[in-house]
């Protein structure tokens, strides 16, 4: 063995046993043992340390110490072979830090004692549960990445992604609630609001209030700069009229982020982002949509009869609501694809457990081939879609681009959805397209992510126009 070799082995094992020696750092969640039996708050988290991508990594920059050759005889890919035995293994995508596995494990028990048991009630009812509302404040999910300064859990986009997944293997209504709140809301005043802005409203979103986006209208779907909402200047002020449409959480929302144009001579630059509570006088939520699925959750139109604004409610700059919408919305998608993620595998965890116990033949159907080809199908693709998610996610928050990326993640996960929820109603026969097992629910559900925040046609554009540059 060469000495060069012999110093590599020895930097390896070197690295390994300081591995091995490595501790977790200490549970970020306090279980009062007292508080067994009540919802715990899920206390405030640091930036992920889950696993993050290679970035500007030369694999033949050696250094000078490391004790392997650098002549500049040896070939490159003889340097990167070497360079390989004394770089630390990046984590796989969906490998989770001790801070995640425990946020995600207890929102998952939050969501199976506390959620599921209502699911079809709210669901006929068309509304969410006042008190699962309550639990959701109390336990910090609907002000994830808000700063503990403001009330908030203080965790990063991930830990939202993750959130929004566990929810919606329970009840994708919830699941997209937290994630408007979240992705949509809170981050465009993360991104965008003036710090009076965050001072006032980042509190409120933080322990009660729950927020909505407005961006849609009735002639403005994919089309989402065609908006006939006009904001006139009066004095310093800003009076709004006009028409919103398909708003997510409507009903329940006090602080509304509205797009409407302040020039329609300039086109899209015309368009600023105000924001807008409940209580304003001239606002008006309007008629609740009877929709096919997300049934708990309201989707409403919003009236705006001379609302007046005063110019510290405007969210950004005047003229630049277009990218507020645009970037805001990049992020949201994202959080779509998450909730899509949740509930294929809610679906997918239904049907293992009815095929384990549904007997055919003599035997139960889950032991026969053709049975086990599908859910192997499925079960792939849940995870494609999961690497998709968690990848977009993972290089939102490393602060690299993602456009792509996310528009991919909603892309798949949203039509991977809709076919895994179709064969698990296939799976379970009759009983499957009945109300008595949840996935009729999640095959209703499920439509709705191939339209909202982006059709799937927006989406291949999107993945397009970076392809064909």
């Amino acid at each position: 063995m060469t000495a060069d070799r012999r110093e590599v082995k020895a930097s390896n094992l070197a690295s390994y046993e300081a591995y091995r020696g490595s501790s977790f750092p200490p549970s970020a969640i306090d279980a009062d043992p007292h508080e067994a039996q009540t919802p715990r708050r899920i206390e405030a988290l640091g930036p992920s340390t889950g696993a993050q991508g290679l970035v500007g990594l030369d694999c033949c920059a050696i250094p000078s110490d490391s004790g392997v050759a650098t002549n500049s005889s040896v070939p490159p890919y003889r340097r990167c072979r070497r360079m390989s035995l004394i770089t630390d293994t990046q984590p796989a995508l969906t490998t989770l830090s001790e801070q995640e596995q425990m946020f995600q494990e207890a929102v998952r028990d939050f969501a199976t004692a506390e959620i599921a048991p209502k699911v079809r009630e709210m669901d006929e009812a068309q509304q969410i549960d006042a008190g699962i509302i309550q639990q959701l404040f109390e336990l910090g999910l609907m002000g994830i990445e808000i700063p503990e300064m403001y009330g908030g859990t203080g965790a990063d986009f991930f830990t939202s992604i993750l959130v929004v997944e566990e929810l919606s293997r329970v009840d994708p209504s919830i699941g997209v609630l937290v994630d408007v709140q979240n992705t949509l809301v809170v981050n465009a005043f993360t991104r965008w609001g003036s710090e009076e802005l965050k001072a006032k409203y980042m509190p409120m979103l933080a322990t009660g209030s729950i927020g909505a986006y407005a961006l849609s209208e009735a002639g403005s779907g994919s089309d989402a700069f065609a908006l006939t909402c006009r904001a006139t200047q009066d004095g310093n002020d800003w009076v709004l009229n006009g028409q919103k449409l398909w708003i997510t959480n409507g009903n329940e929302a006090e602080i509304f982020i509205v797009f409407a144009t302040v020039d329609t001579d300039a086109g899209y630059k015309g368009i600023t982002a105000f924001v807008v509570e409940k209580a304003f006088d001239g606002f008006t939520v309007g008629k609740k949509e009877d929709k096919l699925g997300i049934r708990a959750s309201s989707t409403t139109e919003l009236l705006f009869d001379n609302v007046r604004i005063s110019p510290e409610n405007v969210l950004g700059e005047v003229g630049c609501g277009y990218k507020t919408a645009i970037e805001t919305l990049n992020e949201g998608r994202i959080g779509i694809g998450a909730q899509m993620l949740g509930l294929a595998q809610g679906a997918l965890n239904h049907t293992v457990r009815y095929v384990k116990e549904r007997e055919q033949f003599g035997r139960a159907i889950g032991s026969f081939q053709g049975v086990q080809f599908q859910l192997a199908e499925m079960v792939t693709e849940i995870e494609a879609a999961r690497l998709l998610v968690y990848n977009a996610a993972r290089l939102k928050d490393a602060g690299q681009p993602f456009l792509t990326q996310a528009a991919m993640a909603k892309l798949y996960a949203s039509e991977m959805a809709q076919r895994v929820a179709s064969m698990c109603i296939d799976l379970h026969g009759g009983y499957g397209f009945t109300k008595e097992y949840p996935v009729e629910k999640l095959y209703r559900d499920a439509k709705v992510g191939t339209i909202y925040e982006g059709t799937s046609n927006m989406q291949k554009q999107t993945i397009a126009k970076v392809l064909m540059r």
